[in-house]
């Protein structure tokens, strides 16, 4: 006995794969319908069930809008109801946007990245004082910072201030009080992230509240009681 196997790659394509053939079959058959109101009433039906297999897509406000377009897509634009919505034109599909304008700012130095260089930059507008001066000890120590995440070798504070110099064109410099943080002390701060400070807040909690400390005053408690 001979069967007719009927393979996806032999019917029509989908045109939104996402809802699948039935769906696409839902809307030839609204096209097929000849009576306008009938016709609208499928097509509503249409858009129901899409809400219904894809509810993650009612979350958008413009949900509604959405599956008319795509009821009007899958329809080749040829599907003529009265809908809530003016229908999409094919025109308007094929558009493509315009591109997005990337700011194509060159960076010196690219350890230290464009944040420090607009530091810099603001700090040398600054009048001379102490806030300028602190100001400068911060950007220093940060640039100090981001030289040692991407090398963990030590670096001199030497080539931190002529790095400084040249960025901001010799306007900013360290009085001969002031000197940077150590790079130990650096290394020592990343290496205690976000993380290692939460485990050292558990642990203190479970030490004041819980944890061993729990058991011995419960043990005295019990103890007490005889």
């Amino acid at each position: 006995m001979q069967v007719d196997l009927n393979y996806n790659t032999q019917r029509e394509a989908l045109i939104i794969p996402e809802y699948g053939r039935y769906v696409q079959r839902m809307v030839q058959l609204c096209l097929e319908e000849e009576d306008r109101e009938k016709r609208t009433k499928m097509a509503r039906a249409v858009v129901y069930t899409i809400g219904k297999l894809n509810p993650q897509l009612r979350s958008n406000e413009n949900s509604d809008r959405t599956f008319w377009d795509h009821v009007h897509v899958m329809a080749g634009y040829k599907l003529d109801v009265d809908g809530p919505y003016p229908p999409p034109s094919a025109e308007e599909r094929a558009s493509k946007p315009k591109p997005v304008g990337y700011p194509k700012t060159a960076i010196r130095y690219g350890h230290y990245g464009q944040l420090v260089e607009r530091m810099i930059a603001e700090c040398t507008a600054k009048p001379e004082g102490v806030e300028k001066a602190a100001f400068t000890l911060a950007i220093a120590n940060q640039m100090k910072k981001q030289f040692l995440t991407w090398n963990r070798d030590s670096v001199g504070d030497g080539a931190i201030l002529k790095d400084l110099a040249e960025l901001s064109k010799g306007k900013l410099k360290l009085a001969p009080d002031q000197q940077l943080t150590s790079t130990e002390a650096l290394l020592q701060t990343q290496r205690n992230g976000p993380r290692n400070a939460v485990e050292t807040g558990r642990k203190r909690h479970n030490n004041n509240g819980g944890g061993s400390g729990g058991k011995k005053r419960h043990r005295n408690r019990k103890k007490n009681r005889y």
